[in-house]
């Protein structure tokens, strides 16, 4: 049997040899990590995701934590030694059972999520991604969660005209699923937040068609919907005591004869039309539905989240989540929770006012302006877009653009693909309420 590589965290420096201010030594039988303090900061958590991934660039299989270390740096070492090709086995050092009860399930909904948004289009179509949540979120809580499935022309006859009209351009019919957690004896209670996924499996860009280059990793604009899915399947595993619904609104979004058009006018159950300029535009367009279901949820929190727009990754890049909200007291409760869960999220600006940034002379607004990027203010303007879909958008809804959601390619703290930021912060927030 071969010998697990040991790694140790360190307050101590490192010899000389291993370079000025190295964070990373090495004996015979494994490492150590050097930090300058092993109190559970910022900074030394992403020493450690560092360190991590460089020690598994080595192909090490399998590792072993040993000495001192808290349940927060064991999972930011996991963090940075998960990959989706060749994951090593990672043993983990001592802490009580109540916070390796917490590290498991960490890893168990991270994984899962990581997982689902890293699957090909071909392995995750719409009504696949729907019924795998709505299975697996079932599972984790018997008797305690129903749900329901539209699908294909059922979408169009109940009037769903963003995710029909997105998804009928593929041969995989769109799907809604609709998913209701509710704890024995509040069946009769309103919800206590309502939580709304974007799930475009592929994004082509439709007729206003990506390049290559942008087209390559649009299997993981589906991410908001697996980030909401695995915020609710923590959360439930970490004691959600309260009633919780989730929407999520899945497509592909591609061109063919049957494809929605640039010009097309869509007219939404809560009377908002849209004119359509253009069809790279169409998360907003497939949310809108799943939003004015969460409102008909009289819910008084509302969460969305979306890999929505460039826009948002330029202002934020790719290490923090954008946040929209037109509450400061909401917005600063859910920032102070996702800063408590080092799952980083930076506001940017919202009010009423954004809700008129895409006009239309054929309808009551557009779904963009009809500019690269969707114009300066790109990301504001999507979110102020949605806001038309909210009932109580100015005081009970909180928009995450998933900016830090999926690396193209692996980073010195993260591998290639899905990175699971977002789930942490908005579990811990449904925790809380």
């Amino acid at each position: 049997m071969q010998q697990a590589f040991e790694v140790l965290l360190s307050s101590a420096k490192a010899t000389p040899i291993w370079g000025e201010d190295a964070s990373l030594s090495y004996v015979e039988t494994g490492a150590s990590i050097h930090l300058d303090d092993l109190v559970d900061s910022s900074a030394n958590l992403q020493k450690v995701q560092k360190a991590a991934r460089s020690l598994c660039k080595m192909k090490i299989s399998s590792l072993k934590l040993v000495g001192q270390w808290t349940l927060e740096a064991q999972w930011h070492f996991w963090q940075g030694a998960y990959s989706p090709a060749e994951m090593p086995n990672i043993e983990f050092a001592d802490i009580d059972l109540e916070e390796t009860q917490r590290l498991n399930d960490r890893v168990k909904i991270h994984t899962w999520v990581r997982e689902l948004i890293n699957k090909s289009p071909d392995e995750l179509p719409p009504v696949e991604l729907a019924t795998t949540v709505g299975e697996y979120i079932s599972e984790l809580a018997p008797g305690l969660v129903s749900y329901k499935i539209l699908s294909g022309k059922q979408l169009e006859e109940n009037d769903y005209v963003g995710i029909y009209g997105v998804g009928r351009g593929s041969v995989q019919p769109p799907a809604l699923l609709t998913l209701d957690f509710c704890p024995q004896g509040q069946s009769n209670e309103t919800p206590a937040a309502a939580l709304v996924g974007k799930g475009i499996t592929f994004d082509s860009g439709g007729y206003s068609m990506k390049s290559t280059l942008g087209m390559l990793h649009m299997k993981s604009d589906m991410g908001g919907a697996a980030t909401v899915s695995g915020a609710l399947a923590l959360a439930i595993l970490n004691g959600l005591d309260k009633r919780v619904k989730l929407y999520l609104c899945c497509a592909e979004n591609l061109v063919s004869g049957h494809a929605y058009k640039l010009s097309d006018v869509l007219t939404y159950r809560n009377g908002v039309s849209v004119e359509v300029v253009n069809t790279d535009a169409e998360g907003r367009l497939v949310l809108a539905d799943g939003l004015i279901d969460a409102s008909k949820s009289q819910a008084p929190v509302i969460i969305d989240a979306a890999t929505l727009t460039g826009a948002a990754v330029t202002a934020v890049g790719e290490d923090y989540n954008a946040l929209f909200c037109m509450n400061d007291e909401l917005a600063s409760q859910f920032s102070a929770v996702a800063e408590n869960e080092f799952d980083q999220s930076w506001r940017l600006p919202l009010d009423k006012s954004h809700s008129f940034n895409c006009p239309s002379s054929f309808a009551d607004t557009a779904n963009s302006k009809p500019e690269p990027g969707g114009g300066a203010g790109g990301a504001s303007n999507a979110a102020g877009f949605l806001s038309r879909f909210v009932n109580n958008a100015e005081n009970g809804w909180i928009h995450l653009d998933l900016a830090a959601c999926f690396q193209a390619s692996d980073s010195s703290l993260w591998s290639a693909g899905a990175t699971g930021r977002g789930v942490r912060s908005i579990a811990a927030y449904l925790n809380k309420l």
